[in-house]
């Protein structure tokens, strides 16, 4: 009888089985399967899992989502239903930011397309919408589909946020 390390397959005495070319094959396959099946349609994985990364939620009868930032905290509120948002039409979002200083605002695709920003930022004295930072009202038209970065920043902290646009 061959001993167990002349058969790939066989178990060790105190281990799992060797893998045998098969295994790897298989194994193999798996992983293009799995990577295959992040390039089906609606962008690039890393950019679909940025734009379902900042959840939506609902507040004050609007749908929020909480963006990512450093040295600040940053909200949006939208004056629309949920993402995916309309294009070509005006879209309008308010903002919560902390930080010091005036607030920038921009917005485009990974492809370098900008969104129009139609107006804004426009400070806000206050409102019943409760989150942290002074709050700002933008208005943006969104010209083609796809998953928009829309980039904030202020003397002392920036962040941004990613929303889908049908």
């Amino acid at each position: 009888m061959p001993a167990a390390t002349d058969n790939p397959g066989a178990l060790e005495p105190d281990g799992p089985p060797r893998s045998s070319k098969g295994v790897r094959v298989l194994r193999i396959a798996v992983a293009l399967v799995i990577a295959m099946a992040g390039c089906s349609a609606g962008g690039p994985p890393r950019e679909r899992e940025r734009c379902d990364a900042g959840l939506v939620t609902q507040s004050d009868g609007f749908p929020e989502v909480e963006g990512t930032a450093r040295d600040a905290e940053l909200w949006g509120l939208l004056f629309t239903g949920p993402p995916p948002l309309p294009r070509g039409e005006e879209v309008k979002i308010v903002w919560r930011m902390t930080g010091d200083g005036p607030l920038k605002v921009s917005a485009a695709l990974g492809d370098g397309t900008p969104a129009q920003l139609v107006w804004g930022p426009e400070a806000h004295g206050g409102s019943t919408w409760q989150r942290p930072g002074q709050e700002w009202g933008t208005g943006f038209v969104f010209p083609k589909p796809g998953c928009w970065e829309i980039r904030l920043s202020r003397t002392r902290g920036s962040g941004q946020v990613w929303l889908s646009v049908r």
